[in-house]
């Protein structure tokens, strides 16, 4: 008997493992996900050792290895921060924000965006420096360019740092993987003490 009871209890932990494990590759895959910032080009926004989380849920349900929305519940709107397939490197996922929506006319003279020859006011972008971080030219002239059908235009929001659309061109709306909303922890490795190395303040900040 006891060893009965030994077997039974082995075979329920494995149970409960197992349905755990499902439920967590269920939320990653279709609710919610945790990133990590890795560079400075969605400054001031997101900082560089930001982990933020996801909604992957708020578009609709995506497959993720078929790449094709099954359900669609909202389309990405101007503003929303969102991380998506890198166009070029489909093994990598980047984070922007939404400017340009599909059927939009999108120019850049300078440091002022015009979305059908309208001028957007711009809250989320900085110019803090006068070169790209590559040493080109900043790239503050842009188009006149549509943004086909099922796309978007997409910025960082440190300008002159930032590889976006003005490079790589349009974000497919199937390639979203869903909308920035909280960052959960912070750390600033560059810090002088372990103390100062975690921004306390970034804790539970919205990403807006």
């Amino acid at each position: 008997m006891p060893e009965m009871k030994n077997k039974s209890k082995i075979r329920e932990y494995g149970e409960t493992f197992v349905i755990a494990l499902l439920i967590a590759l269920f939320v990653r895959a279709f609710v919610v996900q945790a990133f990590k910032i890795p560079s400075g080009s969605m400054e001031p926004t997101l900082l560089v050792g930001d982990h933020i989380l996801v909604n992957k849920f708020i578009y609709g349900i995506r497959m993720p290895l078929v790449g094709k929305r099954l359900v669609t519940f909202t389309k990405p709107r101007r503003g929303d921060v969102i991380v998506f397939i890198y166009p070029r490197d489909r093994s990598k996922d980047f984070i922007k924000r939404v400017i340009g929506l599909e059927g939009e006319k999108v120019e850049i003279k300078g440091q002022k965006i015009y979305i059908n020859d309208r001028p957007l006011e711009d809250a989320w972008g900085v110019y803090s420096h006068t070169s790209s971080l590559w040493g080109l030219p900043a790239k503050n002239n842009y188009g006149p360019h549509v943004v086909p059908s099922g796309c978007l235009f997409v910025l960082g929001g440190n300008r002159n740092n930032s590889q976006d659309s003005r490079s790589w061109g349009f974000v497919p709306i199937n390639d979203v993987l869903g909308k920035a909303f909280i960052s959960y922890w912070s750390w600033d490795w560059r810090a002088p003490s372990l103390i100062y190395k975690v921004r306390w303040r970034r804790i539970g900040h919205v990403i807006r």
